[in-house]
């Protein structure tokens, strides 16, 4: 059973979690070049799926729900984040990606008012304005050299940005999950449903891989799967806004992996927007801590 409260166990799961997706992130992209992005979120599902099972039942999970549709339509979810996530992994380099990914915070924000009936105060508003600036920042930075960003680089940047709204979404919806579902049953669900959505998706993207790709597809579920456990645990032993820092050190294995594997290096308009985003990840987190201790 995991630990609460422990700030040690939760970083250190949490920066184990944060360089598991980094690297499997490499995979992804080195394989999309020969499968498309639908194939490889099937692996991803179905080689992680025994990982999860396993841990949610160590755990004494239980799928016994009576809210299935609310599993399915968060699992729904989930599966566009992955797919916006692994189709911009296609299109953009591996740091830029993750970047934008880290504006997940910035569209709870926006989505807690419909969903939650919050009413961001000026912090959370100016949070928002800062880190969407630093999404155009990385975006026009791009084009600088050339007066122009490309297309394929217009559409990577706004799918990625997208898969964080959805997973903003996902969060959103399990909040309403929790209420009645345990988090392990919301896992346990979660990960068989978008196995077999990704499964369905198969008969029209199918490429049957070589032994080796092969090789490299398990590996990557595997990590997926070891990761997606990693930063489920690290939120069962600390607060989530003690772990918000630890987890943007994504950014720095996304650029040191992008570095060794393909030579992309950042430049200062993808460092600049980084930091904007982050920083504004840090507000966030910032206003959540002060408003619980009130």
């Amino acid at each position: 059973m995991a630990l609460r409260h422990d700030m040690r166990r939760g970083a250190l799961l949490m920066l184990g979690a944060t360089a598991g997706f980094a690297l499997m992130g490499v995979f992804v992209k080195e394989l999309s070049a020969r499968y498309s992005f639908l194939e490889l979120m099937f692996f991803r599902n179905l080689l992680s799926l025994p990982i999860v099972l396993a841990a949610g039942l160590r755990a004494g999970a239980l799928l016994r729900t009576r809210r299935l549709g609310g599993h399915a339509v968060r699992a729904a979810s989930g599966m566009m984040g992955m797919g916006c996530a692994f189709f911009a992994l296609t299109l953009l380099p591996l740091a830029d990606q993750t970047a934008l990914n880290y504006t997940q915070p910035l569209f709870i924000i926006l989505l807690a008012i419909p969903f939650l009936g919050e009413r961001p105060g000026p912090a959370r508003w100016g949070a928002v304005l800062l880190g969407f600036m630093g999404v155009l920042v990385i975006a026009a930075g791009q084009g600088a050299g050339s007066g122009a960003v490309s297309s394929s680089l217009l559409i990577g940047y706004a799918v990625a940005a997208l898969g964080g709204f959805f997973g903003a979404l996902s969060t959103m919806l399990v909040r309403q999950l929790s209420a009645t579902e345990p988090s392990t049953t919301i896992v346990l669900w979660q990960s068989i449903l978008m196995t077999t959505m990704a499964a369905v998706t198969l008969p029209f993207v199918w490429v049957t891989p070589s032994w080796g790709d092969l090789g490299l597809l398990v590996v990557m579920g595997l990590i997926g799967g070891v990761s997606q456990v990693l930063n489920t645990e690290a939120f069962a032993s600390a607060q989530v806004s003690s772990l918000g820092p630890y987890s943007y050190t994504g950014l720095l294995w996304a650029g040191l992996l992008g570095w060794i594997v393909w030579g992309d290096m950042p430049g200062l308009a993808m460092l600049a927007g980084s930091a904007l985003i982050v920083g504004a990840g840090l507000v966030v987190l910032r206003s959540e801590f002060r408003g619980r201790a009130r």
